[in-house]
């Protein structure tokens, strides 16, 4: 064995024994364990360039999450500037950022795990089977959203309408991707699912400027028909609620048995429909009252049947079976309510 200065300076090294028959884990376990270089040199950039990865992937990330934010208040900015005429639809404005949010977010997830060294095929395909497999068991719901896209893009109603749907009436106080929530005249919240809002008939009580009301009153054949629709048009020219354009309109409109139908139609703001309508029919009945028109109504008369009962005869035999009388016909009931002429006035027919 050779002594001397370079006998020293050579490295002292482990003897590291190879068994072919040991597991290929096994071996390399004990080459890390040992301390082989090379191995220890591939770990190290392994571990380097994961690092450098997942780095990155964070930056990724947190722009992704910078730009999901932005893009949002932009499309909400946009769509603000859009409707600067009418009213801010809130609704639209969320529903669309969230729409973009989300597609950002999922762009960037994406190019993460692509950075990451996972390929985006694989993950396409998973969330095609997946969106498959839940296509499938929410069908419902499904419809649902689509039906909530749709009226989110044409808008057949926004928040704070009065509106008809699906046979269901009230105001609306919010709608979403599954359902549109009601709040009717009791006070009750009512939830209509956006599948059954637009596949059925929508009736929307806000959106015109003016309603038109219709008012029905029935005058006695006796009454003066012109003189009623003067009284009822005035009656719709002071009420400050009726708008002058279009003019209120009052006409006979049928003729029945029961009298004569004059009809009043009058324009309303939505928002005084009811109780302009119904201020309005109480003003006309106390003018048309306090100028001695009358209001026709059916009568019912009963009448009863009476027995007639023969004498007996002489020879003291039995007497006929009675013989039931026919009622006596029901004469007719007067049309108007006292007998007493009314009061002669201008423009009305007196009593006869």
């Amino acid at each position: 064995m050779p002594f001397g200065p370079i006998a020293r300076e050579r490295p002292l090294a482990l003897p590291i024994s190879t068994n072919p028959t040991l597991p290929p884990v096994v071996e390399q376990a004990r080459r890390v364990l040992f301390g082989d270089s090379e191995l220890l040199r591939h770990a190290a950039d392994a571990a380097g360039g994961l690092a450098v990865n997942l780095a990155l992937a964070g930056v990724i990330l947190a722009v992704t999450i910078w730009a999901a934010n932005w893009l949002s208040r932009l499309t909400e900015r946009a769509i603000e500037r859009a409707h600067r005429r009418a009213p801010p639809d809130t609704t639209l404005q969320s529903f669309a950022g969230s729409l973009v949010r989300y597609l950002v977010v999922v762009v960037g997830l994406i190019a993460v795990l692509q950075q990451l060294g996972v390929k985006a095929t694989s993950v396409i395909a998973v969330l095609g089977a997946a969106s498959l497999a839940i296509g499938l068991a929410l069908q419902g719901a499904l419809a649902n959203v689509a039906a909530g896209v749709m009226l989110l893009i044409l808008r057949p109603y926004r928040v704070g309408d009065v509106v008809e749907i699906h046979g269901k009436s009230g105001t609306v106080r919010g709608l979403d991707l599954f359902s549109t929530k009601l709040s009717n005249g009791e006070n009750l919240s009512v939830f209509v699912p956006n599948a059954k809002a637009f596949g059925e008939i929508i009736i929307n009580m806000t959106s015109p400027a003016l309603r038109r009301a219709q008012l029905d009153f029935t005058l006695d054949y006796e009454d003066d028909v012109d003189r009623a629709l003067e009284l009822m048009a005035a009656c719709a020219a002071a009420e400050p609620r009726v708008s002058a354009k279009p003019a209120p309109w009052a006409k006979l409109t049928a003729m029945s048995e029961r009298g004569l139908t004059v009809s009043l139609r009058a324009w309303i703001a939505p928002k005084d429909f009811e109780d302009a309508s119904f201020d309005l029919m109480k003003a006309v009945k106390d003018r048309l009252e306090a100028e001695g028109f009358s209001f026709p109504y059916p009568h019912q008369v009963a009448v009863e049947g009476r027995t007639f009962t023969p004498a007996r005869t002489r020879g003291g035999g039995r007497a006929a079976a009675p013989k039931r009388l026919p009622a006596p016909a029901a004469e007719p009931a007067p049309s108007r309510r006292s007998a007493s002429p009314r009061p002669t006035r201008a423009g009305s027919s007196q009593g006869r």
